[in-house]
């Protein structure tokens, strides 16, 4: 966990992935409900939080699979390939490119990382045009499509143009510091 007290951090570790137990596990019947032992057996198919998985995967307790939206044979993959601007990415994850990032990283899937810089490099120009050139007080219906990271940075693209509209129309061109104002005590 790199970013410890990062909110969007832990809410991105907070996704679901699909994990099968290596090895049988006791005292873990929440993952399957119906087994009255409280114990899963090896070979048991669950979905977990990240944050748990990966700490299961390190002590070689559960092997990680890829989550349907990152697979290689996934839909979305050959939508992000056709055009990824119009891809509901937040549906598939909110924090699709922190999370991925994470799970590439985990399992060394080769094949996310491509995905994540063109899913990346598409959207970004279309996310920065939409945040320059859109009134602030409409709100494009593409912005429900974007993951938390990209809405971010629309954000910080309409507060740069509302700066630089206020500074073009007049703002304040320089300032007087603070401290100029002010004399200084005599040295004893």
């Amino acid at each position: 966990m790199a970013n410890y007290y990062d909110i969007d951090d832990i809410l991105a570790e907070e996704e679901l992935v699909p994990a099968v137990f290596l090895q049988t596990a006791n005292e873990v019947g929440i993952f399957d409900c119906a087994d009255e032992t409280n114990k899963v057996e090896a070979g048991t198919q669950v979905e977990m939080p990240f944050w748990l998985a990966q700490e299961l995967y390190v002590r070689q307790a559960v092997s990680i699979k890829v989550p349907p939206y990152f697979d290689t044979k996934a839909k979305t993959r050959n939508e992000i390939g056709a055009d990824a601007a119009h891809v509901d990415l937040r549906s598939l994850c909110p924090y699709f490119y922190n999370f991925g990032c994470k799970i590439a990283r985990l399992i060394g899937e080769k094949t996310i990382g491509p995905l994540l810089l063109v899913a990346f490099r598409t959207r970004y120009r279309e996310v920065l045009i939409k945040a320059h050139t859109a009134a602030s007080i409409v709100v494009p219906k593409n912005l429900t499509l974007l993951t938390k990271e990209e809405t971010k940075l629309y954000e910080a693209g309409q507060s740069s143009t509302a700066a630089f509209k206020k500074w073009r129309m007049g703002g304040p061109r320089l300032q007087k510091a603070s401290v100029l104002g002010r004399k200084r005590k005599p040295v004893e």
